[in-house]
């Protein structure tokens, strides 16, 4: 079946009238002269220049033409003979330009080509299926031309947007306007990528230019990540995006969120991504993982190193079109470090035939060859420059076995580690022997190797303690975490003993088994005091957001670049709260690391023996033309450096030698030595210049103490939430304001009850009192009327009016004020005789109790049949209009 040799006819019949079938276009039919074709796949259909191979019919209506060539024969320019047909398919309803039908496909059976002939200016594509019946009537009717005018008009809300960030949304949405439907977005780390596209996402949907959309990462913890983002982004004033659009994930655990988050997960049904509708609007946050188990089985999986792999046990193979998505995000899409791994990537991103936006820091040869272009890039430099991320200076660490390796005698004793069972045991060598350096912490290890670098860099640590007030959250990169052999371990407990803080103080974060809620760690690492020192090998090099990490260890070898970017990307994102002005980088290989990368990344510094070259070093350097583009860049995050860290005073005497701030003054060293360079290179050599930058005033750290401060003691109540945490009376209530103001759409009763009032009825508010004594997730007490009279501090006040006084600010009632307005609002213009008057005012009693009535609560209610009362008594009472005066009562209630 798969000869190449195959003719047309058999390649027809073996691989395109299946491909057709399977994507819902059977039955294939001959062409039958003056038979009215409904939905079918016509083949050898006449046309005014020659017979097409297929012409595809939904509801009557012809949609496409398929050309069909033998294996041997690339589809791609066979489409201008499927664009022929068109040209000539003389039935069609409508004309787009010279052609008659709106979608034309050419293959071989082994590959499929596509274009959409409405658009002059479309371009054809390769597609791994063909489109649905159902994709291609969407399609249609989508107005493509309108969601582009509102995506134009649409003003970009800048409001907690960086300017480069509405750089990058500019540029993907130009992009997208001009029809690419492949692209690459660079940005550092650190500056928010994710932010920036749910900002993107949230505009595409509202403007209708996207509804389905897939966003694709690569571990959980990245996918809890996104998950946080969408549900603190504000999407409108008062809502977030999960509020406005439906926001579906994997399974993520409790403890993957931060402790503040709320969390409401939703699990994307199957009929979303095998029935895709145009009625759906959602976003879902997938690991490529699961999505290629969705997609092709679990057979040829690539590994997973980050511990995820049991919560893709419940994945299967679902049958998937390929117009699941409009827009597709691949985050962190440089990844696919072995070829096998890229193969699988490509394969998930290549079976959507929607937009594909790729994110990385790093973009990689096979990642650009894939996207074919940036269409923005925010590089490390012009970040740091820019100040939006904070810069680093270097420690090299300088080790004789870590250069050399070791040499053993013959006689020595040497150790004998069994890597299945880890057990020890000990040998006397018979002959001499070299352990090789490359090969250290991979075949053979020295312990009094990582100790005393742990010292050395233990003094660093120490005294950056003792200047900062607080000790630096230090990342360790090791070796490796293979069991029984891990350097991690090994680590981890000389970090220990040496720094004697607690085994909570020194912890290990890696996807092993032996390490317990990996995340969770994360998440306590970014969080918490402790722990203070995290070893890992990878898994927290990219996709990890820890702002307080001020020391990036190397103690492993990195070839990769990208990896290394990665790496160096935990230190660089800023923290005001701890006032963090740089990080520290210690190369462990006696600065061969940082040297290698230096000219081949957008993150360039030197690794000298020294921390750092002076200032008065690199301001010679710039003057010499040496290095220069480089060394303006240095000395341009220097002040920065400076800049967050000066007096005002200080501020002011760099204003007097510079003209201007000395932070603008650093934004634009680049220009002011291109255009002025005669002045800049004068005050930068000027003593004056140089005297300050090496002596600035640094701003005195306060210690204080409160002896005049009085305790006030008061007592107030407390909600509760599962994860742990306290509301307030106030805070509850917001929360219950925020419940009741954005879910009227989703809460029919709700809804009636605030906008049409007179149809609200005791079926409605039985069904509103249950929804809220099971919301929301987050709390364990949950909108119970009680509660809620708590929260208010009114103990009698109507669940009525709690909802109205949340939303419009109304009074808030107790149940017998509201019955008593609404019966004299009743009897009004009316009256009632004495025994109606009796009977009304048991009625009342009753209200009182349950705010609503039905007639039926007549003939089951104690409070009724105490009195010998039935429906058919009390209707006689009041003349044969029960029914219409209880409706009344209930809309003026209600009302």
């Amino acid at each position: 079946m798969n000869d190449p040799d195959f003719n047309e006819a058999k390649t027809r019949q073996a691989f395109i009238d299946k491909a057709l079938k399977q994507a819902g276009w059977g039955p294939i039919i001959p062409f039958r002269p003056g038979i009215q074709d409904d939905h079918c796949a016509v083949e050898e259909y006449p046309t005014l220049t020659g017979p097409a191979d297929y012409v595809l019919f939904h509801k009557g209506r012809a949609l496409a033409c398929v050309e069909g060539k033998k294996v041997k024969i690339g589809p791609q320019n066979v489409l201008q003979q499927a664009k022929r047909y068109a040209r000539g398919f003389s039935e069609g309803l409508c004309s787009f330009g010279d052609y008659h039908l709106p979608f034309v496909y050419s293959t071989n059976g082994k590959i499929i080509w596509f274009q959409d002939l409405r658009d002059p200016l479309s371009l054809s594509r390769e597609i791994a299926a063909f489109h649905t019946p159902r994709a291609l009537m969407e399609m249609l009717n989508k107005n493509v031309a309108a969601a582009e005018e509102r995506l134009r008009e649409h003003e970009i809300d800048d409001k907690y947007l960086w300017p480069f960030q509405i750089e990058a949304i500019k540029a993907i949405e130009q992009a997208i306007l001009e029809r690419r439907r492949l692209m690459l977005v660079a940005m550092a780390t650190g500056t928010g990528k994710t932010f920036t596209i749910v900002n993107l996402i949230y505009r595409l949907m509202k403007a209708g230019y996207a509804k389905r959309i897939l966003f694709l990462v690569d571990r959980r913890a990245l996918a809890a990540q996104v998950v946080t983002e969408m549900a603190s982004f504000e999407a409108e004033p008062g809502l977030k995006f999960d509020q406005c659009h439906e926001v579906y994930s994997q399974r993520i655990r409790r403890e993957d969120l931060d402790e503040n988050m709320k969390f409401n997960l939703k699990i994307l049904p199957a009929e979303y991504l095998t029935s895709p509708s145009s009625r759906d609007s959602f976003v879902y946050i997938s690991t490529i993982q699961r999505m290629r188990i969705n997609l092709f089985g679990q057979e040829g999986m690539f590994s997973d190193l980050s511990g995820d792999q049991d919560e893709d046990a419940d994945a299967s193979k679902l049958d998937i079109p390929i117009h699941a998505f409009d827009l597709i995000i691949a985050d962190e899409c440089h990844r696919g470090y072995t070829a096998q791994e890229e193969s699988k990537w490509r394969e998930v991103l290549n079976h959507f035939d929607g937009i594909k936006i790729g994110l990385t820091a790093t973009p990689a040869a096979h990642t650009i060859a894939f996207f074919r272009k940036i269409v923005y890039q925010y590089d490390y430099e012009r970040a740091v420059r820019e100040g939006y991320l904070v810069d680093y200076d270097a420690v090299a660490i300088q080790s004789d076995i870590t250069l050399r390796g070791v040499f053993l005698q013959e006689g020595e004793e040497i150790g004998l580690i069994n890597t299945q069972t880890g057990q020890l045991s000990f040998s006397i060598l018979e002959d001499q022997r070299e352990l090789p350096a490359p090969t250290t912490e991979i075949d053979w290890t020295a312990p009094d190797r990582n100790r005393k670098i742990v010292l050395e860099i233990k003094k660093y640590i120490l005294d950056q303690e003792e200047q900062l007030g607080h000790f630096p959250k230090t990342l360790i990169f090791a070796q490796n975490d293979i069991s029984h052999i891990s350097h991690c371990d090994l680590l981890v407990q000389i970090l220990r003993e040496e720094f004697n803080r607690g085994d909570d103080f020194v912890q290990k974060i890696t996807g092993s088994p032996s390490v317990d809620r990996p995340l969770q760690k994360i998440r306590e690492f970014r969080n918490r005091i402790n722990p203070g020192i995290v070893v890992t090998v990878d898994m927290l090099s990219t996709g990890v957001d820890v702002r307080r990490i001020e020391n990036i260890v190397f103690l492993r070898p990195v070839k990769s670049r990208i990896l290394f970017e990665q790496m160096m990307g935990r230190g660089t994102r800023r923290c005001p709260e701890i006032h963090k002005t740089h990080f520290t980088v210690f190369d462990c290989f006696n600065g061969s690391l940082l040297n290698f990368f230096r000219k081949t990344t957008g993150i360039t510094a030197e690794a000298p023996a020294k921390a750092t070259k002076s200032i008065r070093e690199i301001v010679q350097a710039i003057a010499d033309n040496e290095d220069r583009q480089y060394n303006t860049g240095v000395l341009s995050k220097r002040l920065h450096r400076i800049s967050k860290n000066i007096t005002q005073e200080g501020r002011l005497t760099f204003n007097y030698i510079l003209g201007c701030d000395i932070a603008e003054f650093a934004r634009t060293l680049h220009q002011r030595l291109e255009k002025e360079w005669e002045q800049t290179i004068k005050i930068l050599q000027s003593e004056d210049f140089l005297d300050i930058c090496k002596d600035y005033p640094r701003p005195q750290k306060p210690f204080l103490r409160a002896d005049t401060a009085e305790d006030y003691v008061s007592s107030r109540i407390i909600f509760r939430t599962k994860d742990g945490r306290e509301l307030g009376p106030q805070d509850y209530l917001q929360e219950f304001e925020r419940f009741v103001r954005e879910n009227p759409r989703h809460i029919e009763a709700l809804e009636i009850l605030l906008h049409r009032p007179r149809e609200f009825d005791p079926k409605h508010l039985k069904t509103l009192r249950e929804i809220l004594s099971t919301q929301p997730d987050f709390l364990d007490d949950k909108f119970t009327e009680k509660n809620l009279r708590r929260a208010y501090n009114k103990e009698l006040a109507d669940i009525i009016s709690m909802i109205r006084h949340a939303v419009r600010g109304d009074e808030l009632l107790n149940p017998e004020l509201r019955v008593d307005r609404a019966l004299a609002k009743i009897k009004s213009g009316r009256s009632f005789t004495e025994e109606q008057e009796k009977w009304l005012a048991l009625i009342r009693r009753h209200l009182i109790e349950n705010l609503l009535m039905e007639e039926e609560d007549m003939d089951s209610l104690p409070i009724f049949t105490r009195e010998g009362l039935s429906r058919n008594k009390l209707d006689k009472i009041f003349n044969g209009e029960l029914r219409i005066l209880i409706q009344e009562i209930n809309e003026a209630i209600a009302a």
